[in-house]
């Protein structure tokens, strides 16, 4: 059975993976230069409450997702883990997998919940597809890619924001039009074609992988297509306000410090269409150290001066990122144990 000395360990772990984030990633000088006023105050609180609606959104679309069989106080710890365990991994790893072991504690099996992790992945794709264009109509390419916007460096090579913008503009594509081929149109297909890349002989040792993950494509299937309208409808409506909420996030840290006008906000949402591609590839876990340098690259010609840039960015990461941290450190020991302590007891009363 777990005792709390053990539970205390991914607690000390993670306070202390916060307090060293906090220290080599944040300048805290730079809140000094801000004249503190109600102004200020209203808008970053609006700019909470955007954060807030972002998780609201995933709530609701879990809670849909898993066809109401999770409760509402759980599938709150479960999106603040998923967005821990996606904050303590490389932004190019993400969280899925911890994702799908969080839910098949739920009571879901894997197969399902393998099914959830695929289809929200689908839908994130999907808004970003749709959006790109959208706001590209309305603000043209011209100020979408900053002349300041940091370069990328991929396997040793530079690359410009725009090549590496249309390069994964294109992978998300095709990823999309995988996840629609393997899901909608043909899975078996589709698991066959995964065996037979693993049947390679350097790749065979994960053969029973491959088969398995055929398997969930096939359960995911039979789970998704006969879906309703209604369905599809409600879950991409969370997306969509998920999503708009998280970019919002930065247009209310600027208006704070600014008067931006409908068109310059429109700016800002279409540059962090860009920056989420290029702290999409990053490296280090949640883009830590990436994106800073984004925001101050992307966005600091809507600040008030080039100082107060990087203060802004401090603000965004601290809502977007830190807070769930903290939020999941406090999180992991209540889910830990719900999870096994409680099961482990309710089974041993049976007995």
């Amino acid at each position: 059975m777990l005792s709390p000395r053990r539970l205390a360990i991914p607690v000390v772990i993670g306070l202390g993976l916060i307090v060293y984030l906090l220290v080599t990633e944040i300048d805290f000088s730079k809140l000094q230069e801000i004249s503190w006023n109600p102004r200020i105050i209203g808008w970053l609180l609006l700019a909470l409450a955007a954060a807030a609606f972002r998780d609201v959104g995933y709530m609701f679309r879990l809670r849909t997702l898993s066809e109401k069989k999770i409760k509402w106080r759980n599938i709150f710890d479960d999106i603040m883990l998923w967005e821990f365990s996606s904050s303590i991994t490389p932004s190019v790893v993400g969280g899925s997998g911890i994702a799908i072991f969080i839910l098949s504690k739920e009571k879901i099996s894997v197969g399902r919940s393998t099914a959830i992790v695929m289809i929200t992945a689908f839908l994130d794709e999907l808004f970003y597809v749709v959006m790109v264009p959208l706001l590209l109509i309305l603000v043209g390419t011209e100020q979408l890619f900053p002349d300041s916007a940091p370069s990328a460096y991929i396997f040793g090579v530079e690359w410009g924001v725009k090549q590496v913008f249309w390069v994964g503009y294109g992978f998300i594509i095709v990823l999309i039009s995988a996840i629609l081929f393997g899901i909608f149109i043909s899975p078996r297909r589709t698991k066959m074609l995964i065996i037979r890349v693993f049947m390679i002989p350097f790749l065979r040792r994960w053969i029973r992988a491959a088969y398995k993950a055929g398997d969930d494509l096939i359960t995911t299937s039979k789970e998704l297509r006969n879906k309703s309208l209604g369905f599809w409808a409600q879950t991409f409506g969370a997306t969509a306000v998920s999503w708009t909420s998280r970019f919002l996030v930065a247009n209310f840290i600027l208006m704070a410090f600014t008067d931006m006008s409908f068109h310059e906000n429109l700016i800002v949402l279409s540059r962090q269409l860009v920056m989420w591609v290029i702290m999409l590839i990053s490296p280090t876990p949640g883009g830590a150290g990436i994106a800073e340098f984004a925001f101050d690259g992307f966005l600091k010609d809507f600040a008030p001066d080039d100082n107060l840039s990087w203060a802004l960015a401090i603000f965004w990461r601290l809502i977007t990122y830190y807070v769930y941290l903290f939020i999941g450190i406090i999180v992991l020991p209540n889910w830990i144990q719900r999870v096994y302590l409680k099961r482990k007891l309710i089974k041993f009363k049976k007995q």
